[in-house]
């Protein structure tokens, strides 16, 4: 027997009612890829950013070097990366998305936005723009996100 769920009481509440939505479509459309959310991440950070270094992988995504070599070997034996020596330091592997990897990630940013339309959609365009200008006031306030 499922216990009910009590409904949001603050703003905050309701804030992070919305970013559990967009996390679940983001978890979604990752799932549909048969990809980790990690996986994902380094994908799409490689795709951005070709001849990246493992280290750089390591401190973005904020894992050991050993992790990210397992990750990358994973992503390298579905043919969606390859890492190549770097040609000043054959110690030094690059990464690169393959084609097929980037094909695969491509996409994350429209099926987000589709999604924060989705979420925003019971609100006309003026209360969209409210809200928005009221969370820009509350997030002037704070720190930005970071993954540092």
């Amino acid at each position: 027997m499922k216990t009910p769920q009590r409904p949001a009481e603050t703003s905050l509440e309701l804030i992070r009612w919305v970013g559990w939505a967009q996390r679940k479509a983001a978890e979604e459309w990752i799932r549909e890829r048969e990809l980790s959310h990690e996986q994902a991440f380094v994908l799409g950070y490689v795709a951005q950013n070709p001849g990246v270094v493992q280290r750089e992988i390591a401190e973005i995504s904020r894992t050991t070097p050993a992790s990210v070599t397992s990750l990358l070997q994973g992503l390298e034996r579905r043919g969606l990366l390859e890492r190549r020596a770097d040609s000043a330091n054959g110690r030094i592997k690059r990464a690169f998305a393959t084609a097929s990897g980037a094909e695969l990630i491509a996409g994350f940013d429209d099926a987000m936005a589709a999604a924060d339309a989705a979420i925003l959609s019971p609100l006309n365009e003026t209360e969209q723009a409210a809200l928005h200008r009221l969370l820009t006031k509350v997030t002037a306030e704070i720190p930005p996100p970071s993954r540092t």
